[in-house]
């Protein structure tokens, strides 16, 4: 029987015809998650969406996203919670964990990842994707990055990964090979020998270099072996290659790269860069789509907003699947013939928005800190906010300092605060920073000098050693309440303070922000705005208290 409530027969000059009462559209704008959120792994389980990205040294680590309809995203928790669980103290920002890969099977969800220094490749379980997630079991055979697992129709079990060269010997730099081992699901344990199923990429006639974040999809009897190719910068791409086995051969697509943005014009408008380290899912709607790592420079190769999460639908053709299939440019919006859900009280993660946490009971999820949690060193209440301790550690050196932040996800954008901080001395410093990694950030702190209280733009040296003071001024009167505003303009920041509510007054404009952005401080993280307080080399009892944490992100070209 044919419901009336979907579909309407009319009658027009004696012809029939049939319109859908209840035709659904959604529009998906990119990126789906703003800001430092790279290495895009994705599965689906029934009707629900599940991803995980890389955090290096950041902590909690690999944060669990939710969606039912591939726009709308939540937070729900991350893989690396607790500090038993691992920490990354003594590690460089852009180092700890790198790209993850989140599957399921019968019941169980698995993430598998690389710890970069101390843990290498490794693999947690968890029954419920929100947490909590096992302790990490290590997988002392798989030598690489970029480990995923394949469940094959038989219930067995494989993980690929980008390896060394045969032999450990490169014929070129960047020559890298993706291997693959059986491994057990239950006992988490490989199984017999891995095996090179791709050696250098789609033609190693042509050099190509780090061959990377791999995955194995089946359909239609085919396995396809897809991946990165090309670094992560201007000519990252992504590969695809397939096998009526899962060991192979895999004979590459003959068009390929299916994902990339390096021949395009540099002079394009708001352009969409370094397209790769895609995953296929299933949409809502039965058809395929491709979440993957893109970014969005201000000028030529330069942005700090660090590497986001994109997506674009995917084609088959012929049995290849084509990324992107109708545009040459990544696109910013795409439209789906299938309802939209949206998540109740999640904070939004694309296009322009406006949000204010306070800090009442717990810190939003996220938020994060650098390498651990020292869960001594802060406290929340809803008078004071969040009190931070100062502790000696800056935000130069490799250890756990008082910082709570949050990723610039926007080129243009503001994050404010209201800091209640008297220091007593020139070392006790607290305030909003700017921060990419320990060479590279500004901080607009509150501190003392001459005995009164200052005001007082920081910037790194890159010697990892000192501090340059921008601009200096003396804040009139004994009140400790101070707001701070960073505002983000693209290749400038600007920095704003106001002693009375709302009057804001330009501390410092058009600082470089160039100094911050991936290409000139390197590695492979983005900027965060981070709540800081410290008392280099003192001992102190001293605290600050942040009320809030306010951030706007206002991209014009968004509509």
């Amino acid at each position: 029987m044919i419901s009336c409530k979907k579909i309407a027969v009319l009658t027009i000059l004696g012809l029939l015809v049939y319109s859908t009462n209840f035709a659904q559209t959604i529009k998906l704008v990119n990126p789906i998650l703003s800001g430092f959120y790279p290495d895009p792994s994705i599965v689906k389980v029934e009707k629900d969406y599940y991803l995980v990205n890389s955090t290096f040294s950041y902590f909690p680590g690999l944060p669990v996203w939710h969606s039912k309809d591939l726009k709308n995203w939540q937070q729900i928790g991350n893989v690396i919670s607790r500090t038993s669980q691992m920490d990354f103290v003594g590690e460089r920002a852009t180092r700890g964990l790198f790209a993850p890969g989140i599957s399921y099977h019968n019941g169980l969800f698995y993430v598998t990842c690389t710890d970069i220094d101390h843990e290498g490749n490794f693999v947690v379980t968890a029954k419920n994707p929100a947490g909590p997630w096992s302790n990490p079991v290590k997988l002392t055979q798989v030598k690489g990055i970029d480990p995923s697992i394949f469940f094959d129709e038989d219930g067995k079990a494989y993980i690929v990964y980008n390896s060394d060269a045969p032999n450990n010997k490169p014929l070129y730099s960047g020559h890298r090979t993706i291997k693959m081992c059986e491994i057990d699901a239950i006992a988490l344990k490989t199984i017999g020998e891995e095996k090179i199923i791709v050696n250098g990429g789609v033609d190693i006639t042509k050099k190509p270099v780090w061959i990377e974040g791999p995955h194995i999809l089946k359909r239609n009897g085919w396995y396809y072996l897809y991946a990165a190719e090309g670094g992560t910068s201007v000519n990252h791409s992504e590969v695809v290659l397939r096998s009526k086995s899962v060991w192979g051969p895999f004979v590459p697509y003959d068009k390929n790269p299916i994902l990339t943005q390096k021949d395009l014009p540099d002079d394009r408008k708001n352009p969409i860069t370094s397209t790769g380290h895609a995953q296929f899912v299933e949409g809502p709607n039965g058809k395929t789509y491709a979440v993957f790592l893109a970014c969005r420079p201000y000028t030529g190769d330069y942005y700090n907003t660090g590497r986001e999460t994109f997506i674009a639908p995917v084609e088959w053709q012929d049995d290849w699947p084509i990324i992107n299939p109708n545009f040459k440019e990544v696109q910013y919006t795409y439209s789906a013939n299938y309802k939209e859900v949206k998540q109740p009280n999640a904070l939004p993660q694309s296009g322009n928005f406006t949000y204010k946490l306070g800090f009442e009971k717990q810190l939003d999820p996220a938020l994060t800190f650098l390498r651990s949690c020292d869960s001594s060193s802060f406290s929340l209440s809803k008078t004071a906010g969040l009190t931070l301790k100062l502790k000696p550690e800056t935000l130069m050196d490799f250890g756990v300092p008082s910082f709570v932040g949050k990723r610039q996800q926007h080129l243009f954008c503001s994050a404010e605060t209201e800091l209640n901080f008297s220091a007593t001395n020139h070392n006790e410093k607290a305030g909003l920073a700017i921060f990419q990694n320990e060479n590279h950030f500004y901080f607009l702190s509150k501190s003392m000098q001459d005995e009164k209280p200052v005001l007082q733009l920081l910037k790194s040296n890159t010697d990892g050693k000192t501090i340059e003071v921008l601009a200096s001024t003396t804040l009139e009167g004994s009140a400790k309440k101070v707001q701070l505003r960073i505002d983000a303009k693209g290749e400038y920041y600007s920095f704003l303070y106001a002693t009375t509510s709302n009057k804001w007054v330009v501390f410092k404009d058009k600082v470089d922000g160039k100094f911050l952005s991936t290409h000139d401080a390197g590695g492979f993280i983005g900027c965060f705005f981070g709540l800081h307080a410290t008392g280099s080399a003192t001992k102190t009892n001293n605290t600050a208290s942040f009320k809030y944490l306010k951030y706007t992100g206002n991209n014009l070209f968004y509509k």
